[in-house]
């Protein structure tokens, strides 16, 4: 059997088809402590994670705009260089709220979205996720083709990312 806390907070247990229902809570009762130690930790990573977006206070429609306005100008000279540089053309640039990711690229439509929250991060760090979003219109998975791009046009592109997701948890 297994268990772990999921960011939620909830508690997932994995036993075997036939366990009874006894023994997997008998496995959890055993586990309490460990169980309360991961779900203090899962609590202390949402609320670093809490922190680290309410930093940008984005509840009005102005302040949504405001930080888009921000982050185009901040984004415009980027993709401009990297755009000649790599030979792309993305045909629409969006700008959401998103938490769950710092930009998308649709390689089909060749629209790209960034998240407005790229303002909290250092701008080595948006720029590694600019030339990361346009690599995708060269190469859509994250294989050793992607990697390789990566490697020519922001060779410091792992460091970039370790940071990025150093500012989220220690904010």
């Amino acid at each position: 059997m297994s268990m772990r806390v999921v960011s939620n907070g909830d508690l997932h247990v994995t036993a075997p088809y036939l366990t009874s229902k006894k023994t997997v809570m008998r496995f959890v009762q055993d586990n309490e402590a460990w169980i309360a130690q991961a779900m203090r930790k899962v609590a202390d990573v949402n609320a670093k994670r809490y922190n680290f977006y309410a930093q940008l206070p984005l509840e009005t429609k102005e302040q949504v705009q405001e930080a888009v306005e921000r982050l185009d100008e901040m984004l415009r000279p980027l993709l401009l260089k990297y755009t000649a540089l790599m030979g792309v053309q993305p045909t629409k640039i969006t700008y959401k709220p998103t938490i769950s990711r710092w930009g998308s690229c649709n390689k089909k439509t060749g629209t790209i979205q960034f998240s407005t929250y790229l303002l909290l991060l250092p701008d080595w760090c948006v720029e590694h996720v600019v030339v990361h979003e346009l690599a995708h219109l060269i190469e859509a998975n994250h294989g050793p083709k992607f990697h390789a791009l990566m490697d020519r046009y922001f060779p410091r592109w792992k460091e970039a990312r370790k940071a990025t997701r150093m500012a989220v948890r220690k904010s």
